[in-house]
């Protein structure tokens, strides 16, 4: 009887982990599949984007632009980087950061996106940063007033 008790539970285990490894792959295509999805609609966002600053007055000098900035952590000298969707430039030669929303965060006082905007102006060496607000079709400059 006790072997009966004990290849039962060895079944019951097995099935467990059976159920627990199909749902985690389950999930993990899920994840994949609406990760694909959100960034074709940010690729076709950022290609419209492009349009909308052009009609704006903006060219498009550089997608997807990197920069690499260096802070310290309890004396440690550290190095991160910033990722800004386009860097555009305006008819009168100045310099813009233009981040790129296509979804629900599109208020420049949403928190992400405040942060987001504040570390484009302290990191990249441009005059501006820009909001394109591809929902309502409107690019938005953002000054911090207490960075001048």
């Amino acid at each position: 009887m006790s072997s009966t008790i004990a290849w039962g539970a060895v079944a019951v285990l097995a099935l467990l982990a059976l159920v627990l490894a199909v749902g985690w792959w389950r999930a993990s295509r899920r994840v994949g599949r609406d990760n694909r999805r959100r960034a074709g609609v940010a690729r076709a966002g950022e290609g419209a984007a492009e349009g909308l600053l052009a009609r704006s007055g903006y060219r498009v000098v550089a997608r997807q632009e990197t920069r690499r900035f260096a802070l310290t952590v309890d004396g440690e000298d550290l190095e991160a980087t910033c990722r800004a969707d386009l860097v555009v430039e305006a008819a009168d030669g100045t310099s813009w950061v233009a981040e790129v929303k296509t979804g629900g965060a599109t208020r420049p006082t949403a928190p992400q996106t405040r942060r987001q905007l504040l570390e484009y102006t302290l990191v990249f060496d441009v005059d501006g940063v820009l909001l394109v607000d591809m929902e309502e079709g409107e690019v938005h400059v953002i000054t911090f007033p207490f960075l001048d």
